[in-house]
This record gives C-alpha cells, sequence and structure tokens, in this order.
C-alpha cells in the first residue's frame, strides 16, 4: 500500500488513519511459509510541529515448527512499530529517520521489514522444551526413549578397550 503524505507534511496537526490487511502468504523463512492468515494492519501518521511520526501496529499468527522437537506451533503476535518520517535525510545512512523524497511512502514494505527484523530467532513449543533424543530422535517431551546417555569422549575410547 502506498501511503500518500503530501497533506500530512504541509499541515501542522494533520493526520490520516489507515487499516487494512497484508499477504504474506508467498515468504518463505528457512524454508517454510509461516504467514498463513493475513497480517492485520492499523497505521496512523501525524504531523505534530513539523515532525510527522507514523505508528503501525500489526497482529499476525505465525505457524512453524519447534526447534528442540519440531512439533507444529503457531505464536500470535502483535507488534507496535514508531517511526519518524522526513522529506530528505541530509546524511547518507540514518537510522533514526524513514526517508519519504515523493511524500510517499511504501507501508507494505515498511512493516514486512519490522515484522521480520522483530521476529524471535528461536521458537520452542513450551519454554522448557527437552528436544529429541540424540541417539534415536525420540521426542523427550512425551517420556524418555530408554538409550543409554552415557557417552564416552571419543579420544577415550582406546582405554576403554585397556579395561575389558
Amino acid at each position: 500500500m502506498l501511503l500518500d503524505l503530501k497533506d500530512i507534511f504541509v499541515s501542522d496537526g494533520a493526520c490520516q488513519d489507515v487499516s487494512y490487511t497484508l499477504s504474506l502468504d508467498d515468504v518463505e523463512l528457512y524454508g517454510e511459509h509461516p504467514f498463513n492468515s493475513p497480517v492485520e494492519i492499523t497505521a496512523h501518521v501525524e504531523n505534530k510541529a513539523g515532525m510527522v511520526t507514523l505508528t503501525i501496529d500489526t497482529a499476525f499468527v505465525y505457524h512453524t515448527a519447534c526447534d528442540r522437537c519440531l512439533v507444529p506451533i503457531e505464536r500470535r503476535f502483535d507488534y507496535h512499530f514508531t517511526h519518524k518520517i522526513i522529506e530528505n535525510l541530509e546524511e547518507d545512512f540514518n537510522d533514526d529517520y524513514i526517508e519519504a523524497p515523493d511524500l510517499s511512502l511504501d507501508l507494505d514494505e515498511l512493516v514486512s521489514s519490522d515484522i521480520f527484523l522483530e521476529l524471535p530467532t528461536k521458537f520452542l513449543c513450551r519454554g522448557d522444551c527437552q528436544g529429541l533424543c540424540q541417539k534415536c530422535g525420540h521426542n523427550l517431551n512425551l517420556g524418555d526413549c530408554g538409550c543409554d546417555k552415557k557417552e564416552i569422549d571419543p579420544r577415550l575410547e582406546a582405554l576403554k578397550e585397556l579395561l575389558k
């Protein structure tokens, strides 16, 4: 969605509200398509004393597998983002401001970037997830698998032969 900011930049006190949904079902992250339903977006842009501020609220459900036990999980995320928008940057690079040289802003691209940067790097089905057995692959959240958990350092394997 292209957000036209011309009226906002020229009038002190001007504001605009936008609500829409953004489909990210074609996005692939880590070999999965985690966005099965659209992202709900509510944006508010306002000019206060010459400073244009954009606030964005997003809500979506993220589908993935637990990083330890591979059980499918879904999590609802509600994110809030705030950006200061200016017409031209005087410096080459500045993270504090979003540049809108033609007084329009691609809201889809901005929201997508914000969401991808905010997502956790690890997803767990629960905080105390035990994961999978390293030997047989059994989900340890469902109970013990019975495998011998005692591991011998491979560098000391020759000494084991001497004790027999």
